[in-house]
């Protein structure tokens, strides 16, 4: 039970804010072809510079000890930045010919 006493609520509230608001975001801006990841590493990114944003001092609107009106905003202006986050491709490498000079 101690383990509890160690998490800060704030970090409970952010990172569940961060999943509902890149679930939000995921399933209601009009991007197309879009991957989830990407936008969740950017609604995160958001939050953190919300998170710097209350640190500097600041005016902010709060829910407990998470900054909440900055950083949905950060996270919101940061979404069209999403389709430039580098992703693994989802099409299998075929491996090179060892003799390249040869013919089959």
């Amino acid at each position: 039970m101690n383990l509890l006493k160690l998490i800060p609520p704030g970090a409970i509230v952010g990172v569940l804010a961060v999943l509902i608001l890149s679930q939000l975001f995921f399933a209601f801006l009009p991007y197309r072809r879009r991957a989830y990841i990407p936008i969740l590493l950017m609604t995160a990114a958001g939050f953190a510079l919300g998170q710097l944003w209350d640190f500097l001092g600041l005016p902010s609107t709060r829910l407990g000890q998470a900054d909440l009106l900055p950083a949905a905003v950060f996270a919101l202006l940061l979404q069209p930045l999403a389709r430039f986050v580098p992703r693994p491709s989802s099409e299998p490498k075929e491996p090179k010919p060892s003799n390249p000079g040869a013919r089959t």
